[in-house]
């Protein structure tokens, strides 16, 4: 019996999802593509591993029984390429990782550019996810690690067959057309009367800020939703309204948006996640590593020290272009 990894990935996802459908979006590949490739592990294997049911395709018992021994099966391939890694004088190892804007930007250019010199066998490719996303990738095999992010006031539901290393702490600014605030802090109340420009509330970061609105009593009057801080900000700049930036979008700030403190302490954890069956790999430990001494070159190391009263430190006055140089923002 010759069984293809690629086919017992599949089966896998199918076994754990339920659907082709969802099997196939959780691998980035079509329906039609798992369909046939399923169809081929059947007769590869010669028995009847499917039925259908309606429009929905079943496991049966003994595809149920395979889909059980691919776990073991991937998760032993998992171990042996951790033992070879190892076992070489060198770390050599090619590692996808899930990203979004921000940490592509202001994070991997340094870190990566680091681990080239330290670990030139090591390659990271990327993968541009929403960051709800990121950590099912993970899960599902289709990644090696990814950003995932908690809010100080929405941490996130954690998977129990994940581990997870804590890279930066960003904190969250208010982002406001050039000249609309003439303070150094403002509560989210004091721009309760301004259109917001939000993440959908689907998103980690548009929940977050909701339920600190709903905290403080406020009903925020929401004119766009876009999905990434560049954009938002973009939309600042224009006149089109108020948004929220953490550090890392910072970087990402046009003219014509002044950076002010909020009031309010929010915060958010930005970690790496990674299978636990791969936590010892050298490799992913080197790249872990590596952004996390990019993050505290930039001031947003985990031991970052936290905010006392309401006046945020190292706030950029309204007036300030901030400058890509200061440690005060966590910017390099």
């Amino acid at each position: 019996m010759d069984l293809s990894l690629p086919r017992l990935r599949m089966l896998r996802e199918l076994h754990r999802r339920g659907t082709i459908t969802a099997a196939a979006s959780a691998l980035h590949y079509t329906a039609s593509a798992v369909s046939q490739q399923l169809a081929q592990l059947e007769r590869d294997v010669g028995l009847r591993l499917f039925e259908r049911r309606g429009r929905r395709l079943q496991l049966t018992d003994r595809g149920v029984l395979l889909a059980e021994h691919a776990e073991e099966i991937l998760a032993s391939v998992e171990r042996a390429t951790q033992a070879l890694e190892e076992a070489g004088e060198s770390v050599s190892a090619t590692l996808t990782a899930g990203v979004w804007a921000s940490v592509a930007s202001g994070l991997l250019p340094d870190a990566l550019t680091a681990l080239a010199r330290t670990h030139p066998g090591i390659l990271v490719r990327t993968k541009e996810l929403a960051p709800e996303a990121t950590a099912a990738a993970v899960r599902d095999g289709t990644l090696d690690l990814s950003f995932v992010l908690d809010y100080s006031n929405y941490p996130m539901t954690w998977d129990p067959g994940l581990e997870r290393a804590v890279i930066a702490v960003e904190r969250l600014y208010a982002a406001v057309p050039a000249g609309a605030v003439p303070t150094r802090t403002v509560s989210l109340a004091g721009l309760a009367e301004q259109p917001w420009i939000l993440a959908p509330a689907r998103s980690h970061l548009g929940h977050a800020v909701r339920l600190a609105f709903q905290a403080g009593g406020i009903e925020p009057r929401i004119d766009h939703e876009v999905e990434e801080q560049a954009t938002a900000m973009a939309m600042v700049a224009a006149g089109l309204g108020v948004t929220l930036v953490s550090d890392l979008g910072l970087a990402l700030r046009p003219p014509g948006v002044d950076i002010v403190g909020l009031g309010e302490v929010l915060t958010r954890t930005v970690s790496l996640a990674y299978r636990t069956n791969t936590a010892r790999r050298a490799a992913l430990l080197s790249v872990v590593n590596a952004v996390r001494a990019a993050a505290v070159h930039k001031g947003l190391g985990a031991d970052r020290p936290p905010l006392a009263g309401t006046e945020p430190e190292s706030v950029v006055p309204p007036s300030v272009s901030i400058d890509t140089g200061r440690d005060g923002l966590g910017l390099a």
